[in-house]
């Protein structure tokens, strides 16, 4: 409990640093194309440190994501003919994922929406519609929709309830660093096995 307990304080003095929109932004940009940290365990707490900065920290959070969301998209795009699909052919399942393609392209904006505001690694997504060549207007779109929900109704929530959810949440960090890990690996568990 009390590295849970330092970990939490230097995220709190980090979200109160005059660094910290940079390093959100950097978090935000990896983590939609490979890094396996979101985002929100940063803004959380940075919203809570500097509730009148709400706004301009879901901004920058949703600016950063979806610009790594599109860097996801360019690595599925320009690596799968050279890494994924020689392998998808020596395994003879380039068929199967050009019928995937057709069902992931069918319902990609869905798709894309509902793995943006999920625990689902968005990072997933990302590189999917781009091996796939879902349009990118369609990914786009969805893309800054979704970002832009989940951190604006995250900053609005928190600017709202800001220090009632801090009591709650230093009163119960063991508790809340349980359910971070907890979603954390069902996000990774739904990407694996569903």
């Amino acid at each position: 409990m009390r590295m849970i307990r330092k970990l939490y304080n230097f995220t709190i003095a980090l979200a109160e640093s005059p660094w910290a929109l940079w390093v959100l932004a950097v978090v935000a940009f990896v983590e939609s194309s490979f890094f396996p940290i979101p985002p929100h365990a940063l803004l959380i707490p940075m919203v809570i440190a500097k509730p009148q900065a709400a706004w301009r920290i879901a901004l920058i959070a949703t600016v950063a994501s979806v610009a790594g969301g599109i860097l996801g998209y360019w690595i599925g795009a320009a690596l799968f003919d050279s890494v994924a699909l020689p392998i998808l052919e020596f395994y003879h399942k380039a068929e199967l994922f050009t019928e995937f393609a057709g069902n992931y392209n069918e319902h990609g904006a869905w798709i894309v929406l509902f793995a943006g505001l999920t625990p689902f690694p968005y990072k997933i997504i990302t590189i999917a519609s781009g091996a796939t060549a879902l349009d990118f207007s369609t990914f786009l779109i969805a893309s800054i929709a979704a970002r832009g929900i989940i951190f604006f109704v995250m900053a609005g929530l928190l600017w709202k309830f800001g220090p009632p959810i801090r009591t709650f949440i230093e009163k119960r960090l063991g508790l809340m660093f349980t359910l971070f890990m907890v979603l954390l690996i069902a996000g990774f568990f739904a990407v694996r096995y569903l």
